[in-house]
């Protein structure tokens, strides 16, 4: 398999995008507070008016999931390396049996 190492680098990819993936969210709420004017913090919930409908419970709720991104990024980064390390030992180990089987045919 010549491109096999695309596979692995998506695979990576995705890790580390549902690792970050709680921050899009954080940014997301940051700026429809900022553009319409609103008060956003994790100490409550302030009135926000978007479009005549106050959305300042979902602002909150999109802004809190960076407590959840404090979990993620590091669990992410572990599954990362751990996939890496998985990957170089299966790597490793097909790499000793081809060689091995090549010394018993000669």
């Amino acid at each position: 398999m010549k491109y096999g190492w695309v596979i692995h680098i998506f695979v990576l990819l995705v890790i580390l995008l549902c690792a970050i993936s709680p921050f899009f969210a954080v940014a997301y709420a940051g700026s429809v507070a900022e553009k319409y004017g609103c008060e956003l913090n994790e100490g409550s919930i302030h009135p926000c008016m978007v479009k005549g409908v106050d959305r300042g419970a979902d602002l909150y709720s999109l802004g809190m999931l960076g407590w959840l991104g404090i979990a993620t990024l590091p669990l992410g980064l572990a599954a990362a390396v751990l996939y890496i390390l998985i990957v170089l030992i299966v790597y490793l180990v097909i790499r000793f049996r081809k060689k091995k089987a090549e010394q018993e045919l000669t």
